[in-house]
C-alpha cells in the first residue's frame, strides 16, 4: 500500500517511513555508498550484490571450463528467450512475447521497419514532438530508408486527433524522460486501433519502476532498456515485445543467422524462425544477459505492484518537500502531481538547473540534467529511501541558500549529463 505521508515532514518522519517500508530490506541487496544520495537510477541503476559472483561464475566456469559446450550445457543459446519470459512478468506480457536482444535503438528500428514493410499502403509514422530523441531519430530514419513514407511529430495534446487512415504506426515513450508524465497506454492504443494503426511503446523509463500491463492495454509492440530501473549494468541489452497476434505478420528486417529456423544447418537461404526467436539477429551478449537476469529476479521476487506503490510514495514526498523548501528559490515542479500519471522521477525546472546539478554532485547528491532547464531526480524504489529524498531536498535548498551553484567551473558543459 502507498505510504501515507504526514502533513508535517522532518527527517525523523522520513526515517520512520523507511522503518515501515516493506521493501526496505531490498536495499541491502545492492552495493551501497552511504556517502552519496543517488538519484540517477533512471539513467544507470545500482549494482546488485549478486551480479558480480554470477558473472564471475559464468566467466570462470561456464566460459573458462565449459568453453563452447556451454552454449548447450549452460543454456547460453536460450538465454534471450529465458530472460525475456521473466521480463514479461514485469510488464504484463505473455512469456512467449518478449525477447532480450540488441539495444533499445536497434530494437526500435527492427519494429518500426517491420511495421512499415507489413503495412505498405499506410505512409505515416506518428509521434509527439517531445518524444525521446533516439525514438524520433529512428522513426525519421526508417521512414527515409524505406521510402515514400512520412514521419510526423505533433504536440502531446494533439496525438489522438492526428490519427487517421494513413498512419501505420503510433510510437510513444510511456514515461516522458524529461517530465515523468505517463501516457494513458490503453486509451492511446485504442485510439490507434480505431484508425487501423499499430502502437509501439518505449518502456525504458517505466519497466522496473511503474506498473505496466501490455496485455490489459492490448498493446502491439514495445521495447525497453536494461540498464535503468532494471539495474542490468552499463550498456545492458534491451528487450523487445511483439504481441502474439502479430508475430506471423511482422518480420525482423535484420535477418541474421540466429533468426533462422535452424541456424546450425547453415543453409544458403534464410528461413525465418517461429515466434520471438525470429527477432534475434546475431549472437546474444551472454555475459550481459546474465548480469541483467540477476536484477530482474530481484524485481520478480518483490512484484511490480509493490514497487509502483513505493514509487508513488517517494515521488509524492519529493513533491511535497519541493513545494515547502524549493518553490521560494524559483523551482517549478513539472512532474504530474497525480501519482498514477507520473513515473518514478521528479523533475524541477530552473534557469540554473545545469549549474545546480554540478554543485549537487560535488556535495554527494547525484541527480542529472536534461536540456534546457530540467533538474531530474530518479527515485529507484528498490534502493532509494525516504530519508534520501529528505537529504536531497535539503542539499538543493542549501545550494540555493549559499549560491554554491554560482561557480564559474559549473558553466562548462560536459559531454555526459
Amino acid at each position: 500500500m502507498t505510504a501515507t505521508l504526514p502533513d508535517t515532514i522532518d527527517r525523523a518522519a522520513c526515517q520512520q517511513l523507511d522503518r515501515r517500508d516493506p521493501l526496505s530490506a531490498l536495499r541491502e541487496q545492492f552495493v551501497l555508498d552511504d556517502s552519496i544520495v543517488y538519484l540517477d537510477g533512471n539513467s544507470l541503476g545500482r549494482l546488485p550484490i549478486a551480479t558480480a559472483p554470477r558473472v564471475a561464475h559464468l566467466i570462470d566456469e561456464e566460459w573458462a571450463r565449459g568453453l563452447v559446450r556451454s552454449w548447450t550445457e549452460a543454456d547460453w543459446m536460450n538465454s534471450p528467450l529465458r530472460l525475456g519470459a521473466k521480463i514479461a512478468g514485469l510488464i504484463g506480457a505473455q512469456p512467449d512475447e518478449v525477447i532480450v536482444t540488441d539495444s533499445t535503438t536497434v530494437d526500435l528500428f527492427k519494429l518500426t521497419a517491420a511495421v512499415l514493410r507489413a503495412r505498405p499502403k499506410r505512409r505515416t509514422i506518428l509521434t509527439e514532438h517531445d518524444n525521446f530523441p533516439t525514438d524520433r531519430y529512428v522513426s525519421a530514419g526508417a521512414a527515409a530508408l524505406i521510402g515514400d513514407r512520412t514521419y510526423r511529430e505533433v504536440a502531446r495534446e494533439e496525438i489522438t486527433d492526428s490519427l487517421d487512415s494513413d498512419v501505420a504506426l503510433l510510437t510513444l515513450t510511456h514515461v516522458d524522460y524529461r517530465t515523468g508524465a505517463v501516457h494513458d497506454m490503453r486509451a492511446l492504443t485504442e485510439a490507434a486501433h480505431r484508425h487501423g494503426a499499430l502502437a509501439l511503446w518505449d518502456l525504458s523509463h517505466s519497466t522496473g519502476a511503474v506498473a505496466v500491463d501490455l496485455s490489459e492495454s492490448e498493446a502491439d509492440l514495445a521495447v525497453g532498456c536494461g540498464y535503468k530501473y532494471l539495474n542490468g549494468g552499463p550498456g545492458a541489452p534491451a528487450f523487445l515485445f511483439v504481441a502474439k497476434r502479430l508475430q506471423d505478420e511482422l518480420h525482423n528486417p535484420i535477418q541474421g543467422w540466429l533468426g533462422h529456423e535452424t541456424p546450425f544447418t547453415l543453409d544458403h537461404a534464410f528461413r525465418r524462425a517461429s515466434g520471438m526467436r525470429a527477432w534475434m539477429s546475431g549472437s546474444p551478449p551472454v555475459i550481459a544477459i546474465a548480469a541483467l537476469e540477476v536484477a530482474v529476479d530481484l524485481l520478480l521476487e518483490v512484484g511490480m505492484q509493490r514497487v509502483a506503490e513505493k514509487a508513488r510514495s517517494l515521488t509524492g514526498l519529493f513533491i511535497q518537500l519541493a513545494d515547502a523548501r524549493l518553490a521560494r528559490h524559483g523551482f517549478e515542479v513539472v512532474t504530474p502531481r497525480n501519482g498514477l500519471r507520473r513515473g518514478s522521477q521528479v523533475s524541477l525546472r530552473h534557469a540554473d538547473a545545469y549549474r545546480i546539478d554540478r554543485a549537487l554532485i560535488d556535495r554527494g547528491v547525484i541527480p542529472d540534467f536534461r536540456e534546457p532547464d530540467i533538474l531530474r531526480c530518479g527515485l529507484a524504489p528498490l534502493y532509494t529511501r525516504f530519508v534520501d529524498v529528505w537529504d536531497a531536498v535539503e542539499q538543493i535548498a542549501a545550494v540555493m541558500d549559499q549560491r554554491a551553484f554560482d561557480n564559474p567551473a559549473y558553466g562548462e558543459r560536459s559531454f555526459i549529463t
